[in-house]
């Protein structure tokens, strides 16, 4: 997930520089810098940049302020005339920065270090624009698609037609991988989940592969559960991020056949650490490296993550892969 962030003492220094998180997204010079960091500090085998989902409604026109404690806020999308109102004409004035980032970090990396690009999908994001920030339940964006589904839909589409031309964007400007964080998929029933999740993530997979096959996308239906399954199957993607709960033999059976896997480490052992972190990391490998695997976390890195705990992660799979 998320490579930089608060745990390292570096990217507090960029961050102490700056009025809030956003600047950093919006200033290229900065983004590549904290990209880079924990390339600089770990062995690490890939990069992914650092920028956030909801740049796509902020480029869409939709008001975004990241508030110290609290998190993101948004000016609340709710109807119509609201979807009506954002406005995808001028999209590059704020994508640029993040390809100028993406250039940036690519240019600087080596040979064989793959630069991950990314995008929020459009479930997850239109759950933040319609609460107007972070949702427990999701229930504003769940209610409205339920009520009044062919409006939701506008919103969906327009998020799905900005997140291709967002990731093809990242892909000419030098990102080798494209990841879809579809972080809320947990709270929707399977027909919602076949409608809101699948069908859009499709849409964007055959879109971007249209233009740029060559580019593996990993798609990341966050609490899917058994769905992931579905998800694997129909989404077009070419790997699957799997979250924490996933149990490890499950992965292993219902869907490393199907597809490269991706994850699974709470990102809270990795805050513990010892023993318990060593035998998690050890069963991980044991249960999924004979497949197509990439070992990561269930979800974002936490910000009060000991630095040993992360070079003890990654000295352990390695060394297991030597």
């Amino acid at each position: 997930m998320r490579q930089a962030g608060r745990y390292l003492p570096e990217y507090r220094e960029v961050r102490s520089r700056v009025a809030s998180f956003l600047d950093i997204c919006r200033t290229p010079e900065l983004a590549a810098e904290v990209t880079l960091q924990p390339l600089r500090r770990f062995n690490l085998s890939a990069a992914i940049v650092f920028s956030d989902i909801l740049i796509v409604p902020y480029a869409l026109g939709q008001k975004l302020e990241f508030v110290e404690g609290e998190g993101p806020k948004l000016d609340p999308v709710r109807d119509g005339q609201a979807i009506a109102r954002l406005d995808d004409s001028n999209l590059l004035r704020t994508f640029g920065a993040v390809y100028e980032t993406v250039e940036r970090v690519s240019s600087a990396l080596p040979k064989d270090v793959p630069l991950i690009g990314f995008c929020g999908a459009p479930w997850t994001v239109a759950s933040y624009m319609v609460a107007g920030g972070s949702s427990k339940e999701q229930a504003e964006a769940r209610l409205w698609a339920y009520r009044e589904p062919a409006i939701f839909l506008d919103l969906i589409q327009l998020l799905i037609d900005t997140s291709v031309e967002y990731l093809l964007g990242q892909v000419n400007a030098g990102a080798d991988v494209l990841q879809i964080f579809e972080s809320w998929a947990g709270c929707l029933s399977d027909d919602e989940f076949a409608r809101w999740c699948i069908a859009p993530a499709l849409s964007i997979v055959e879109r971007v592969k249209q233009k740029a096959p060559h580019v593996p996308i990993i798609g990341f239906p966050r609490g899917s559960g058994p769905l992931a399954v579905r998800y694997a199957k129909e989404a077009g993607i070419d790997a699957i991020g799997c979250d924490a709960t996933l149990p490890l033999d499950w992965i292993k059976d219902s869907l490393q056949p199907l597809l490269p896997v991706q994850g699974n480490l709470d990102p809270l052992l990795l805050v513990s650490g010892g023993s318990r972190l060593d035998a998690r990391v050890k069963a991980t490998l044991a249960e999924l490296g004979k497949g197509p695997f990439i070992f990561n976390l269930g979800h974002g890195i936490q910000p009060d993550t000991p630095i040993s705990h992360v070079e003890r992660l990654i000295a352990l799979v390695k060394g297991a892969s030597a």
